[in-house]
Formats: structure tokens, C-alpha cells, sequence
């Protein structure tokens, strides 16, 4: 069973920097997706930064234009932890950040794509990040 676990939320001002972390455990071995996505009351869930998994490690990434330059994904394959580098906050980064973990030859930043060429199956609880102006 598949269990992601995501830490380092919390409430930091504008500029400020946090940095989330995801444990994993129980992936199959088929995982080549992981990533982080966001969700702001009353929007849908939005993807931040994705990683494509070659043995163990991301062999390419992806961010949203939102996050590009200030946010950053990496994976340490001996702790099976994802983190999300986040700096320079904005008031508009403010949303639950869940981790998620899937499938496909491509990781794309929709969390439910229309055409079945990836797909995040396991989703964490979340954790919360507040960026006061």
C-alpha cells in the first residue's frame, strides 16, 4: 500500500522560503511520476513541479510558468523523499500542497489528465502553506 506522507508547511511572509517534504513508501516499482500539485479554496487542484523517475532519481522536471525560477523539485532515491524547494513566496503560492506519485512515459502538471498518457494514482494528505503579504 502506497503511502505519501507531506511535511514543512506552515505560515511565512512574502519573499520567505519553506520547504515541503514527501515520504514515500510502499511505491511500485512501476512509479515513474512524482510530483507536487496545489489547491486554493474554490480552485481546482493545479500542478507545481514534476519529475520523470530514472533509476531512482528525476531525469527531468517540470514546473508551471506560476512557480518557474523560484520553486524547486528534487528526490533523494536512499530516503524516498521528494522536497519542493519554495522561495521568494507570494501571497498567491498560499494553498494545501498534496505530493502524488504515478505512472506513464510522460508526467505531466494536470493532476487528472483527459488522455491516459500518465496517471497519479496515490495522493497524500496535504499540508498547508500561508504566505502573508
Amino acid at each position: 500500500q502506497v503511502q505519501l506522507v507531506e511535511s514543512g508547511g506552515g505560515s511565512v511572509q512574502a519573499g520567505g522560503s519553506l520547504r515541503l517534504s514527501c515520504a514515500a513508501s510502499g511505491l511500485a516499482a512501476g512509479t515513474s511520476c512524482m510530483g507536487w500539485f496545489r489547491q486554493a479554496p474554490g480552485k481546482e487542484r493545479e500542478g507545481v513541479a514534476v519529475g520523470y523517475i530514472t533509476n531512482g532519481s528525476f531525469s527531468g522536471t517540470r514546473y508551471s510558468d506560476s512557480v518557474a525560477g523560484r520553486f524547486t523539485i528534487s528526490r533523494d532515491n536512499a530516503k524516498n523523499t521528494v522536497y519542493l524547494q519554495m522561495n521568494s513566496l507570494k501571497p498567491e503560492d498560499t494553498a494545501m500542497y498534496y505530493c502524488a506519485a504515478g505512472e506513464g512515459n510522460y508526467c505531466g502538471l494536470t493532476a487528472t489528465p483527459r488522455l491516459p498518457l500518465y496517471k497519479y494514482s496515490s495522493w497524500g494528505q496535504g499540508t498547508q502553506v500561508t504566505v502573508s503579504s
